[in-house]
């Protein structure tokens, strides 16, 4: 137990300069009450929240009720665009968000597709450009694409966040293959965001190198919240360590666990 804590002691997630812990990012919609987004982001053992700016006023003088619940001091928020259709928009929400509480560290995504709420892959490069430009942190919601996200961290982004299925949808990692291809070729962390439904979802993330996963639907619908948080941060840590480790090589035939050499005849 001693070495676990150890290992994980120095297995820091740094993003843009900050450091954490936890690689497990949380959302803050979609929960009964405010009650039960405490109780579920505080087992999940995140450190960063996200929180949609077009939904959520993160203004303490006019949104007490978030701040009271999920204590800015203790977690770092981070805003994004959610809702957003433009880089225009998406850019002026967040120097809003700037002026307002001074946040730096952000998460950008324009949404294409009302349906299926995939990126506008255009307006998040010019978006992001422009942010990064004007002094933002920026860690970006795009497609599973490593020409795209190569192009995002060309682009000053300081974390690639490919979708593993549309968002809301509980279907997994779609594609394992186009994700390890994208945690190889880059320099900068990559999050899993969007698409994950249980924990063994969160597993393979790891496990395919991904430096974390953000998440909110898989917690907050699942049946028990609080319970579903406690076994993604589980799943999250298992899967970081077994990357870590290394698996085992697959093999087409038996490999016995005892040795046949020396066998007693």
């Amino acid at each position: 137990m001693d070495a676990i804590r150890q290992e994980n002691s120095v297995d820091e997630l740094v993003i843009a300069g900050r450091r954490f812990m936890s690689r497990l990012l949380v959302g803050t919609g979609k929960y009964r009450d405010m009650a039960e987004t405490k109780a579920a982001i505080e087992a999940s053992g995140a450190e960063i929240v996200t929180a949609a700016l077009r939904r959520v006023d993160l203004s303490a003088v006019h949104d007490v009720k978030l701040h009271d619940v999920i204590d800015p001091k203790k977690y770092t928020y981070l805003p994004n665009t959610a809702g957003c259709y433009t880089a225009e928009e998406a850019v002026r929400t967040l120097r809003l968000a700037r002026e307002l509480g001074g946040w730096s560290l952000v998460k950008l995504e324009v949404i294409g597709d009302r349906k299926s709420l995939f990126p506008d892959v255009p307006e998040t490069l010019k978006a992001a450009e422009l942010l990064v430009k004007d002094g933002f942190d920026v860690m970006v919601y795009t497609v599973d694409d490593p020409k795209i996200c190569k192009e995002l961290e060309t682009r000053g982004c300081c974390a690639i966040m490919p979708l593993a299925a549309p968002i809301g949808s509980g279907l997994g990692i779609t594609n394992p293959r186009t994700i390890r291809t994208i945690v190889e070729q880059s320099s900068v962390p990559v999050f899993v965001d969007a698409g994950v439904g249980t924990p063994s979802d969160a597993v393979i993330a790891m496990e395919l190198g991904c430096d974390g996963v953000l998440m909110n639907t898989a917690i907050a619908e699942a049946g028990n919240p609080v319970l579903m948080a406690r076994a993604m941060r589980l799943a999250v840590e298992a899967g970081r360590m077994a990357y870590l480790a290394g698996r085992m090589p697959k093999r087409a035939d038996a490999s016995p666990s005892s040795p046949t050499r020396g066998l007693i005849t």
